[in-house]
């Protein structure tokens, strides 16, 4: 499988700005610009965009790896927050707050661990990924 985005930019840094387009057309030739990446401007970032690709692809994996262990998960909820700092992205951490009926808790945090550390996303990273999971009853 293979799936593509393409990026545009025109201008400077600073004060030029480009559009992002994807396969699937769900972004399609969405603004992002300096501002948009360093301050509060409108459009999304690369930063952002890694932080929804890695949220769902664990949500994803956690939901396969639940079930194939034979429970059925209400709802996952999964945010990543990115850090970029001094110019390279160095962390992505996960806050999961998970409904599971009838898991155990030691069984979550395990099967937990493992969709962190197996989802294609965390695979594909080179920098630190940390997971805070909260099963709710």
């Amino acid at each position: 499988m293979k799936r593509k985005a393409t990026a545009v930019w025109n201008g400077n840094i600073k004060e030029g700005n480009g559009h992002l387009t994807t396969q699937s057309t769900v972004l399609n030739k969405t603004q992002y610009s300096f501002n948009s990446r360093f301050a509060e401007g409108i459009g999304t970032n690369p930063e952002e965009l890694l932080a929804a690709a890695h949220a769902g692809c664990f949500t994803m994996k956690l939901s396969l790896d639940l079930t194939q262990a034979g429970y059925t998960p209400e709802s996952l909820e999964t945010e990543s927050v990115i850090t970029l700092d001094n110019g390279k992205i160095t962390k992505s951490e996960l806050y999961l707050k998970a409904k599971v009926p009838g898991i155990p808790e030691e069984a979550f945090r395990q099967i937990a661990a493992g969709a962190e550390k197996n989802c294609p996303v965390s695979n594909a990273f080179n920098f630190e990924i940390a997971l805070e999971a909260i099963l709710v009853a």
